[in-house]
Formats: C-alpha cells, sequence, structure tokens
C-alpha cells in the first residue's frame, strides 16, 4: 500500500463517500457567490431551465426521494426563490424574478466548478469519471 493510500481505497462506499466529500467542498465553493448551497443551486437552474415543472419530476431528475425535495423548495420557497402552485394531484414550481435574477451566477459557479474539475483531472477523464459514475449511480440504483 502506498504512503498516501487508505486501507479502504478498494472499497466503492468508502472511496465515493471521500469523492463525494471532495466535490461538496469544491462545489459549496463554487456556488458561494449565489449564496446557495449546490442542491439548492441544482434546483433553482432546474427550475428556470423547466418553469412548472412537478416536483415529482424535479426528485426523478435530482435522484432525491420527493420528500426530500419537498423540504428543498419549502426553503427554496421561504427565501423567494420558487413558487410552488398545486394543480390537481401535482405540485408544479415556478421560477420567481429573484431566482431568475440569480440564473447567470448559479451558471457561472456551475462551470467554474467543471473547469476547477478540468485543471486537475483534464478533460477527457472529466468527462468519462462523470459518465461512468452516473451509470454506475443508475445501475446500483435500480434503474
Amino acid at each position: 500500500m502506498k504512503e498516501n493510500e487508505s486501507p479502504y481505497c478498494h472499497c466503492l462506499y468508502y472511496s465515493s463517500n471521500a469523492l463525494a466529500r471532495v466535490m461538496t467542498k469544491m462545489a459549496e465553493e463554487c456556488f458561494a457567490p449565489a449564496g446557495l448551497s449546490p442542491s439548492y443551486a441544482f434546483i433553482v437552474m432546474s427550475v428556470n431551465k423547466n418553469p412548472g415543472i412537478p416536483s415529482g419530476e424535479l426528485a426523478r431528475m435530482m435522484m432525491l426521494t420527493p420528500s426530500t425535495v419537498t423540504r428543498l423548495l419549502e426553503k427554496l420557497e421561504e427565501q423567494q426563490l420558487v413558487k410552488r402552485v398545486r394543480e390537481g394531484r401535482k405540485i408544479l414550481v415556478f421560477p420567481t424574478p429573484s431566482s431568475v435574477d440569480l440564473n447567470d451566477i448559479i451558471v457561472q459557479g456551475w462551470q467554474g466548478l467543471y473547469h476547477r474539475i478540468v485543471a486537475v483531472t483534464g478533460n477527457e477523464t472529466a468527462e468519462k469519471l462523470t459518465s461512468n459514475i452516473y451509470r454506475a449511480a443508475l445501475q446500483l440504483a435500480g434503474k
């Protein structure tokens, strides 16, 4: 074992969580100018791009449980960054003027995160790693 290796480096659970911690720190730094955590930033971007998106579709898109999305939307609604409207059994989510105003800053944060990753790993590795991790997440989730 190399000096800087963990004894758990061959465990997918350990390695994926280590990566998630590093990525979360980087993403938090990149989205800080918007005043949002990464999860909130991705939801705001999604709602801005898809006005009237059903909350269930947001949950599917974000690979989160509906209850988690509901909790996140409640906080965003308190910050006046989204508006939820009930339509029959569905909850539709709309952007507000404030969320639209923030969109460029959020997108810049997202692009900044990508550039930070590419600066370390290179473009080809970043794209392959992203694709492989997402595909593995889908497979392990049974999708």
